[in-house]
């Protein structure tokens, strides 16, 4: 009798923790259509294309598990082919960046010469190193923050002013701009409490950063190469903010694009809504934890 109670009370912990590993999955891959998928086809996808963009969620730490992991495995694939490439760090700190590349200065100098984010070292620092370790180019591409501020200010037209000097770290002048496009609207509608010159540069602040990343990814790139670019999920959802500017400049390329979202239920399919914002949607939960 005491040996059967044993052995129900070890079978009921096996059906807890069972449940629990099945029913706490810490995210869910969605192809463009809302549909589940899994890594492996988000792999098969991704290795087929010439640029990728890892939308993420800044402190979302299984986005950046994930841009690890993808690339990595797209490591293994393109081998020194593979070009890496980030908003997170800005175009006039690549000279520090390559000299930490290279083991010409250590990681606290590299601290202090680079503005880096509060969350480099947890959340940057293992990409920046696996292309450090393979001998792989990393590179800056967003516009110093700076000049994205002179912008919400003043407007395009207070780059023209820049010393030559200061307009290398920009995208080439004058900037293409679509007030029109729909994350551009929708950035104005969120100024909408600000006067109309505040509200009509917001979006242009967003646009030079994303004309500018667009052009450096553009000018670090070749057919027969692989860039993979890590940003916030709002620069390249709906193929709009760099995507838009890149295929200006790159129209042969092919590109996939990648967000992250945060929903209070990962379901068997995405709202509609949620769907064709980008080729693979990467749910968390939002009550995941935060890396700050």
């Amino acid at each position: 009798m005491l040996k059967n109670k044993h052995l129900y009370f070890l079978l009921t912990i096996f059906i807890i923790f069972s449940a629990f590993r099945s029913d706490m999955p810490a995210y869910q891959l969605y192809n463009q259509k809302g549909k589940r998928t899994n890594f492996k086809k988000l792999l098969k996808e991704a290795s087929k294309a010439d640029i990728v963009f890892f939308g993420e969620l800044h402190n979302n730490p299984i986005s950046h598990w994930l841009q690890l992991e993808l690339t990595q495995a797209l490591h293994a694939i393109h081998g020194n082919q593979l070009i890496l490439g980030a908003e997170m760090i800005e175009t006039d700190n690549q000279e520090a960046l390559n000299y930490y590349l290279q083991d010409k200065i250590d990681a606290d100098s590299l601290k202090s010469t680079a503005r880096l984010w509060a969350n480099f070292k947890t959340d940057y620092k293992p990409l920046v190193d696996l292309a450090k370790e393979n001998k792989l180019d990393f590179i800056g591409t967003n516009v110093p923050r700076r000049y994205a501020s002179m912008v919400f200010k003043g407007g395009f037209e207070v780059l023209d002013t820049l010393p030559q000097n200061d307009k290398n770290w920009i995208a080439p002048l004058p900037i293409d701009y679509d007030p029109n496009l729909p994350s551009y609207l929708e950035m104005m509608e969120m100024m909408g409490g600000m006067s109309n010159h505040s509200s009509e540069n917001f979006p242009k602040a967003q646009a030079i950063k994303d004309a500018t990343m667009a052009w450096k990814i553009a000018e670090n790139w070749n057919k027969g190469q692989f860039f993979i670019h890590y940003n916030g999920s709002f620069h390249s959802d709906d193929y709009e903010g760099i995507v838009w500017y890149l295929k200006r400049l790159k129209p042969e390329a092919v590109i996939v694009t990648i967000t992250t979202i945060e929903t209070a239920e990962l379901q068997r399919r995405l709202d509609e809504e949620q769907r064709f914002v980008a080729d693979f949607t990467i749910a968390v939960p939002e009550t995941m934890t935060k890396t700050y």
